[in-house]
């Protein structure tokens, strides 16, 4: 139930034993266990042959600003850029498609079973999440969520939408510090909701990350640690049967909740089934030395249903025309959007 990091670009022996703890579920890689796609595939494989158990390998491969993996790989463009420069809705929703599944693809390649995607919060002004967001009007956001969604599905990849009920009208960065939305819970429920609301409605999304963010007007707790958001909203209202992850413990905006161990009693408590705690390797071990919890065996049939399904090569990859011309595509698109905003900002 709990996802981890590891220190650097090879699987220390202290790390395995870590990994190996019975409420350790998967681990998450960062930029700093990357150097070349040889390496990173072999840190990978290496994991998967010490560690005696199954484990969710996950990654923030979204595209834009966050992508852990970079040369070797696609330069997959900013959500937003899609709406920003497509010639035509049919143009944009073909570039969201290819965005999802050029990235799913590339991940199962290297057998890695998850990336956090898509963002689904609405607008750009927040310090957090800026061009991650595909729009700030709903109805242009909707469809390039899904398409972007079908993209990863096709290849098999589980998809977790980010970050509920919506990160993107708070200015404070939430890795930062604690952010606090103060708008009426009527708007919320009316726009930052509904991209959410509606993709489950369709059977989207395998799994939900709530923000580190405190809606003042609807609960005096972050989403994340929340029981109204998580249990009342997302459970019974939405109707959500799909595993929620907590955004990372170790950010500053989860220090509203307490020390690692309180944020980790309260994530579950709320009705989080996976826990990420990154970057913070002595709140790790003070969770695992102290904290009493036994997954149920609805949360265990929910994680299991995450993991990747499906064997890709890289060779048999780099053979796939279709793979080619959306990758070259969608670099070319990115680079772009990059020179754009470095005439614009």
């Amino acid at each position: 139930m709990l996802l981890i990091d590891l220190k650097d670009k090879e699987l220390s022996q202290e790390e395995v034993e870590l990994l190996e703890h019975p409420l350790v579920s998967g681990l998450i890689l960062f930029s700093r266990n990357f150097h070349d796609k040889q390496q990173v595939q072999a840190l990978i494989k290496d994991v998967r042959q010490r560690v005696q158990k199954p484990l969710l390998i996950t990654v923030d491969q979204e595209g834009g600003r966050v992508q852990r993996f970079r040369e070797g790989f696609t330069q997959l463009p900013a959500m937003q850029s899609f709406a920003h420069f497509a010639q035509s809705e049919q143009e944009t929703k073909q570039l969201a498609y290819e965005a999802g599944w050029v990235m799913a693809s590339e991940m199962f390649a290297l057998d890695i079973d998850l990336s956090f995607a898509p963002v689904l919060d609405l607008g750009h002004q927040s310090k957090a999440i800026g061009d991650r967001a595909f729009s700030q009007n709903i109805h242009e956001l909707l469809p390039l969520a899904e398409r972007f969604i079908d993209g990863m599905q096709a290849v098999g990849m589980a998809t977790t939408g980010k970050h509920f009920p919506g990160h993107g009208h708070v200015l404070a960065d939430s890795h930062l510090e604690t952010p606090f939305d103060d708008r009426p819970k009527s708007v919320i429920f009316e726009q930052d909701i509904q991209p959410f609301k509606q993709l489950i409605a369709k059977n989207k999304l395998s799994a939900i990350m709530p923000a580190h963010v405190i809606y003042t007007q609807c609960d005096s707790q972050p989403a994340s640690g929340s029981n109204y958001w998580l249990k009342e909203v997302l459970r019974q209202q939405l109707n959500f049967n799909g595993v929620i992850f907590s955004d990372d413990l170790g950010m500053k905006g989860a220090g509203f909740m307490g020390n690692f161990v309180k944020r980790a009693e309260k994530a579950i408590s709320a009705g989080c089934d996976l826990l990420l705690l990154c970057n913070e390797p002595e709140g790790v071990v003070q969770v695992l030395d102290n904290l009493n919890y036994q997954p149920t065996q609805a949360q265990k049939e929910r994680y299991i249903s995450l993991m990747k399904r499906k064997h890709i090569s890289w060779s048999d990859l780099e053979k796939n025309r279709d793979y080619l011309q959306a990758s070259a595509r969608l670099s070319e698109w990115q680079q772009k959007w990059l020179e754009w905003k470095a005439l614009n900002n």
